[in-house]
């Protein structure tokens, strides 16, 4: 895409130009997507970050700056949402003994009685917080977090374009978001 025309856009998706914004994605996702999946080799994950990355992105589009490209922008955050994702699934730990001996102790993550509850009660608000949704969006949420469908599977069964969904669920996870940050206040 030419700098002129990719400004264009930028400054459309600034000014909450739909259509720009779906431009922007359809441009960058094969980029992002597969930068991801070289490290992570798990499509579904790949995509999961991918869209927290273009929503992160999105939201961030004021502090884009003009000196970088705009891919290199959209990869570097890309990038440190996959570092995040790899810190929070950090479950091993070792240690050394007296002899110098390696050992690891793997963390115990099974669930006792009482996150088990803690659990089934956040379930239940978060489904409750789902239901607030327009119904397209609550769809989308279900298919790919509760069904766990991938985004094609997704495309394929809504009877809709593959950026159409990304887009949908970038939104719907916005919303999600803003409605959560509501209901703790």
């Amino acid at each position: 895409m030419k700098k002129e025309k990719l400004e264009k856009y930028i400054e459309e998706a600034k000014a909450g130009d739909q259509t720009a914004f779906k431009i922007l994605l359809n441009t960058y996702w094969k980029d992002v997507f597969h930068f991801l999946f070289e490290k992570i080799k798990n499509e579904d994950e790949a995509e999961d970050i991918a869209i927290k990355a273009f929503a992160k992105a999105f939201d961030k589009l004021e502090t884009y700056n003009k000196k970088y490209t705009f891919k290199t922008w959209l990869i570097t955050i890309a990038k440190n949402i996959y570092i995040d994702h790899l810190r929070k699934q950090k479950a091993i730990f070792i240690s050394l003994n007296r002899e110098d001996k390696t050992n690891i102790d793997v963390l115990d993550e099974s669930p006792s009685a009482e996150d088990a509850i803690i659990t089934e009660q956040n379930l239940a608000v978060l489904l409750a917080n789902i239901k607030k949704l327009k119904p397209a969006y609550q769809e989308v949420i279900q298919l790919r977090y509760f069904q766990e469908m991938r985004l094609k599977e997704i495309a394929m069964v809504l009877n809709e374009p593959l950026s159409t969904v990304k887009v949908k669920l970038m939104r719907a996870r916005k919303l999600l978001a803003e409605i959560i940050k509501k209901s703790k206040k």
